[in-house]
């Protein structure tokens, strides 16, 4: 496990663990943006489970796509939600903490694990941010979501205090 600074700021962490994100967020599949500044806030926009390429993960968790899997994708979509806030903010380290999580697995009927899936966002969060990455979260299956993919998570932060 590799040893960060309490101190080092979410560019430094990243640095340090090696986790590279994504060159350009994904483009919004409908009439909305990405995210949304208010007050001390960034509201963004429900992410998914895709690939630089383009590449969707796609399928029912429980069914053919395991937890395990699916935590991934979910890691996935905490990777794009951090490509959304650096390409509005520059840089990672404008963001002071992570406040809420909302988590949906596309997932069997008979599914319970949801919580775990939704973790393999929430670790990453905890690393790249530290102690502030540590949020509110719900998670929750659901039937179906747009383009059959895994998971859609979207995400509340709060920006940095200057001065």
């Amino acid at each position: 496990m590799t040893f960060v600074s309490p101190t080092a700021t979410p560019e430094q962490r990243l640095n340090a663990l090696g986790i590279c994100l994504p060159k350009a967020a994904p483009t919004p599949i409908g009439s909305f943006r990405n995210l949304r500044r208010q007050g001390n806030c960034i509201y963004v926009s429900g992410q998914g489970p895709i690939r630089e390429d383009g590449t969707l993960m796609r399928g029912k968790v429980g069914g053919d796509v395991s937890a395990e899997e699916a935590r991934d994708h979910a890691r996935l979509v905490a990777l794009n939600i951090l490509a959304v806030l650096r390409e509005e903010l520059g840089s990672l380290d404008e963001i002071g903490g992570v406040v809420k999580l909302l988590g949906l697995v596309n997932a069997e009927p008979d599914f319970e694990a949801h919580p775990q899936v939704i973790d393999g966002a929430s670790e990453l969060l905890h690393q790249v941010f530290g102690e502030e990455g540590v949020h509110a979260r719900s998670s929750f299956g659901v039937g179906s979501l747009p383009n059959r993919i895994t998971v859609e998570i979207e995400a509340i932060f709060e920006l940095a205090q200057k001065g």
